[in-house]
């Protein structure tokens, strides 16, 4: 099995699962699939920015980028889970 075939079946189940597991819907699932792994072949793996040499003196390509903290990937369909916050202590009961 290649790379693309596992790709395309990494996919179609991500979309068979957000949709819930529904039966006979594989053809579709797999289409989908077939198309969003087509799509990411064909995307340039790193966006293309301006060289320094060629930046304006000031601008913000200059600048050096600030670290992101890591995300987590989430699939379609599916709603990312928030951290929750700490709870305040309780208060004492009023006497």
């Amino acid at each position: 099995m290649s790379t693309d075939d596992k790709r395309i079946r990494e996919f179609a189940y991500q979309i068979w699962e957000s949709e819930g597991k529904p039966e006979g819907q594989e053809k579709r699932h797999w289409e989908m699939a077939r198309k969003l792994a087509e799509a990411e072949a064909l995307a340039p793996s790193k966006p293309v920015k301006a060289s320094p040499a060629t930046a304006k003196p000031g601008s913000k390509a200059t600048a050096k980028p600030k670290a992101k903290a890591p995300t987590a990937v989430v699939p379609p369909g599916e709603k990312p889970v928030a951290a929750k916050k700490p709870r305040a202590p309780r208060k004492p009961p009023a006497r």
